[in-house]
């Protein structure tokens, strides 16, 4: 919208009107009346306005919604429905004025909002996507605005959104209101989900998930916890300690829920997800490391045959390919090594892969083994867990507690690890 446009209505006050008169259009109609902005209304039933407090009669047809209103919000089921409210054949932009604005509240894919966007652009209309929230409090004065659109025609909009929204949240460009909301959605839903799983486990150990329900309610009353992750992200809190001290009871916490799931026949598919998905849940700061047993995010969960949990393992600890060396394992020792080192030890979770290399790193320099320091080390490069700095760092500490002779071998088997490093990817040691 131009501002010799918003000037048209500058001087008189904005009228406004819905289409739509359901749950969420009928509140906000009833909404926009208390506030002494009685909208005019279209709906398909024409008996929709009956029992809305305040709100007239309906109009024929969205166009002559329109012609009586300069901010107009659009409250319709799906994008088939939003399509012919706004561009119809009787539709509000058929009847486009100066100063003309169509607020989207229907939830519909980010394309249709970037279409519908267009068509009002082209017709000379302003648009502003709006996720809205909680439905079932439109006629109270009680939701959530969630705006997608330029900063001028929110503006604009934000005193008739501010007779039915208690608060007006611009998200960013077209799409980031719907794109907002949409994700809103996927923290209702899932944790609904989550509920569900949480309540059958309850349920098939013999508790009232109602009791569930009084522990939750006593234990976190405000539902803080909910959104406790969101908010250490975005405040900077969420350390790389406490990302790790998080995800060891966060994993550990989960693998108890699936062995209970397992024990009592319960199916929780979600619980193995974010069990799974664990350091990916949390975020990756200087390292991305998990309990899991792997540094890497989004790993299969190891195989339950211990020859196969074991080769598995060496992989993830050494890169791939390690576990083709190893053979058929047919000697005592290599089979103790996979079988026992790498299936029961290395995949323990309360300690990560990169927790583990350390020790090992440390045993390594106190018997001075520049070969075994230089399988460490590869192994750490190839999965990330430290940059060469890092390494080297860890040879001057060493240094001070195995001695200067161990660790010159250190030194020695982490600068060929480099080495071996840096002609894998191409590169000198210094541009890794």
């Amino acid at each position: 919208m131009t501002s010799g446009t918003r000037q048209d209505t500058a001087d008189r006050e904005l009228r406004a009107g819905v289409v739509g008169l359901g749950m969420i259009g009928g509140g906000v109609a009833v909404s926009l009346a208390r506030s002494g902005r009685a909208p005019a209304v279209h709906d398909i039933r024409p008996d929709a306005a009956e029992g809305l407090d305040g709100v007239p009669d309906v109009l024929a047809s969205p166009a002559e919604v329109a012609r009586a209103a300069d901010v107009v919000m659009v409250a319709v089921v799906n994008a088939e429905q939003a399509r012919a409210a706004i561009t119809g054949d009787d539709g509000l932009l058929t009847a486009a004025h100066p100063g003309l604005t169509v607020v989207l509240l229907s939830t519909v894919a980010l394309p249709v909002v970037h279409e519908l966007a267009a068509a009002c652009t082209e017709a000379g209309a302003g648009f502003l996507d709006c996720g809205v929230t909680p439905g079932d409090k439109a006629a109270e004065h009680g939701m959530v605005a969630i705006l997608g659109g330029d900063s001028a025609t929110v503006e604009y909009a934000t005193p008739v959104l501010a007779d039915w929204a208690k608060q007006v949240v611009h998200c960013g460009p077209s799409g980031a209101g719907m794109a907002t909301k949409i994700a809103r959605n996927v923290i209702t839903y899932g944790s609904w989900r989550t509920a569900a799983e949480a309540a059958a486990l309850a349920r098939a150990a013999g508790v009232d998930p109602a009791t569930l329900t009084t522990v939750i309610d006593a234990a976190d009353p405000g539902g803080t916890t909910l959104l406790q992750l969101l908010r250490m992200q975005g405040d900077g809190s969420l350390t790389d300690a406490l990302r790790q001290q998080i995800d060891t009871l966060m994993t550990k916490d989960l693998d108890a829920a699936l062995d209970l799931a397992a024990a009592l026949g319960v199916d929780a598919p979600l619980v193995g997800v974010a069990r799974e998905r664990a350091a990916d849940t949390l975020g990756g700061g200087s390292e991305d490391t998990s309990p899991s047993g792997s540094p890497l995010p989004n790993l299969p969960p190891l195989p339950s045959d211990q020859r196969e949990r074991g080769l598995e393992m060496m992989d993830r600890v050494y890169g791939p390919g390690l576990k083709a060396s190893a053979g058929t394992a047919d000697t005592p020792f290599l089979a103790q090594t996979v079988d026992h080192l790498f299936a029961d030890v290395w995949s323990r979770p309360d300690l990560s892969v990169r927790d583990r290399r350390l020790l090992t790193l440390g045993v390594a320099a106190s018997a001075g083994r520049a070969d075994l320091i230089r399988i460490q080390a590869g192994g750490a490069l190839t999965n990330g867990e430290f940059t060469p700095a890092q390494l080297n760092e860890a040879v001057l500490h060493l240094a001070h507690y195995v001695g200067w002779c161990n660790a010159t071998a250190t030194h020695q088997g982490i600068t060929e690890a480099l080495a071996d490093h840096a002609r894998a990817h191409d590169a000198s040691p210094e541009e890794l």
